[in-house]
C-alpha cells in the first residue's frame, strides 16, 4: 500500500506560482509512475502530468510549459511547479501512483493509489 498526502494548494492571482508537493509513505515512489490530476468544479477529472520511474514525462497539452513535475526519490516526495497560473487552471489536484510496469501515465483509471487532494484556486 501507498499512503499519498498532497499538501501546498492555495489561493493565488492569475500569473501566480504554487508548488504542490505529494508525500508518499508505504513503499518507495522509485517503483511507481507519479501523477498529478485535476478536477475542475462541474468537469470530469483529467490528467495534468506524470512522471514515470524511469525518467520518462508527460504534459497536457493545457499545462505545457508553465508546469514542471519532479521527484525526489530519497524523500519519497512528488512536486508540481505550477507558473503563469491561469483562473482555468482552478481546481483539486491529486497526486496518484502507478505500479510502474503498468505504463499507462496519462489513464487515471490505471492508478492505484491516490491522495486526497489539495484545493488551487487562480483569481482573475
Amino acid at each position: 500500500q501507498v499512503q499519498l498526502v498532497e499538501s501546498g494548494g492555495g489561493l493565488v492571482q492569475t500569473g501566480g506560482s504554487l508548488r504542490l508537493s505529494c508525500a508518499a509513505s508505504g513503499r518507495t515512489i522509485s517503483n511507481y509512475n507519479m501523477g498529478w490530476f485535476r478536477r475542475a468544479p462541474g468537469k470530469e477529472r483529467e490528467f495534468v502530468v506524470a512522471n514515470s520511474g524511469n525518467g520518462g514525462t508527460y504534459y497536457a497539452d493545457s499545462v505545457r510549459g508553465r508546469f514542471t513535475i519532479s521527484r525526489d526519490n530519497p524523500k519519497n516526495t512528488v512536486y508540481l511547479q505550477m507558473n503563469s497560473l491561469k483562473p482555468e487552471d482552478t481546481a483539486v489536484y491529486y497526486c496518484a501512483a502507478q505500479h510502474s510496469w503498468v505504463a499507462a501515465p496519462r489513464d487515471a483509471s490505471r492508478y492505484n493509489y491516490w491522495g486526497q487532494g489539495t484545493q488551487v484556486t487562480v483569481s482573475s
